[in-house]
């Protein structure tokens, strides 16, 4: 299906940015009629005629010539048009989240900024410009160099427009490390063996403590069988009654009183 030229659609459809290409039909002190193949001519104002000052309509154009315009607006009576780019985005447009192609036309320790259609360039702070750490613009981005980022906030009122290349890259994947995860099971592993020997020796039982008397009555049979060391498990055979003979006999030689 053919595209269907612009020249010889009807004025309703025509809408404001539209590029046209017509040819002067007539020159005034107030500026230029143009047929862009409309049922109603195009008039470019003087001062719509460049961005620069105009003192002459016929130092721009004359009768004749062809020329390049955009819609500026539709009226009933006739078709107003500019021969100054429109901007690509107007400030009622630019709105966070907005994603925009542009180049990069100044580069600052801080920062680039980006030429993209608006009515000011728009600031990539260096944090936004990639992932990672990155000390000065300069070190990422080129002049001249095309870039693409998102709106992440406009202020019309200060006129600044604040854009971000990193929220349009993925988020960096961080591997985690084999060696640590071993490490830290082992160091896990390693706490908790410690905490069972603990647990254990604290539910192990104890060495039986023996009295002053139980040590004495032993070294008395020791000496008895001609032995000089004083085993540990003979302790354990010591009977009760042989603790009492040895008390009986403790408190017969203890003086008593009276």
């Amino acid at each position: 299906m053919a595209t269907p030229d612009t020249n010889t659609a009807p004025a309703v459809a025509l809408e404001p940015k539209m590029k046209l290409n017509g040819k002067v039909l007539k020159t005034t002190l107030a500026g230029a009629l143009v047929d862009i193949g409309q049922s109603i001519p195009g008039v470019i104002h003087i001062s719509q005629l460049s961005d620069k000052e105009v003192n002459k309509v016929e130092d721009i154009v004359k009768e004749g010539q062809e020329v390049t315009a955009w819609v500026k607006r539709v009226r009933k009576d006739r078709i107003e048009l500019t021969m100054i780019e429109p901007l690509m985005y107007d400030w009622k447009d630019l709105k966070p989240e907005t994603i925009v192609k542009g180049k990069v036309v100044r580069l600052e320790p801080y920062g680039a900024f980006v030429e993209f259609g608006a009515e000011r360039p728009g600031l990539v702070h260096v944090s936004e410009i990639t992932h990672g750490y990155v000390k000065t613009a300069a070190e990422a981005l080129k002049e001249g160099e095309e870039v693409e980022a998102k709106v992440i906030e406009v202020d019309r009122r200060k006129k600044q427009i604040r854009l971000s290349m990193k929220a349009l890259l993925a988020e960096p994947v961080i591997e985690e490390k084999p060696e640590r995860e071993e490490r830290k099971g082992k160091g896990k592993h390693k706490g908790k063996k410690e905490e069972e020997m603990h647990q254990a020796e604290e539910e192990a039982p104890s060495e039986p403590q023996f009295t002053a008397m139980q040590i004495a009555w032993q070294e008395a049979l020791e000496r008895a069988k001609g032995k000089n060391k004083i085993q540990a498990k003979s302790f354990k055979a010591a009977s009760e009654a042989q603790e009492q003979i040895l008390n009986s006999t403790l408190e017969k030689r203890l003086p008593t009183g009276g």
